[in-house]
């Protein structure tokens, strides 16, 4: 094996998702671009594939040209181990605008702060703090 990514597949939001994630994560890099062309006009200038690393993490993105019945599930999910509290809280505050709280951030005993959110673009992050 060369290599394993993730690969989050979009539709048609995938460049805002990239660009949000840059907000949200402050030593995330945009490492790729590659947007579709006016050969395909009905995808002209959305994102044919890009990369972005969060952390040391590299994820891969798209914009699919191809309709399908299925998006983000949070059985598939990002896990974040948080170095304090105040970078949990913060990363929970910011995830969590436009998106959907699917265990409030709180202590559930198996770490000090943990929290699970799906964000506007409909992919989970587990947030986790523990000393």
């Amino acid at each position: 094996m060369k290599s394993m990514t993730p690969f989050l597949m979009f539709e048609g939001r995938a460049e805002e998702a990239m660009n949000y994630y840059m907000e949200v994560f402050k030593d995330a890099e945009i490492r790729y671009v590659n947007k579709y062309g006016e050969d395909t006009p009905e995808m002209e200038g959305k994102i044919m594939q890009g990369v972005i690393r969060i952390h040391d993490q590299l994820i891969m993105m798209m914009d699919s040209n191809a309709p399908h019945e299925f998006t983000f599930t949070p059985s598939m999910s990002f896990f974040i181990e948080c170095r304090s509290m105040m970078e949990i809280e913060n990363y929970y505050r910011k995830l969590k605008k436009k998106g959907a709280i699917l265990m409030p951030l709180d202590e559930y005993g198996f770490s000090d702060s943990f929290g699970w959110i799906q964000d506007q673009f409909g992919v989970s992050w587990q947030l986790n703090f523990y000393r």
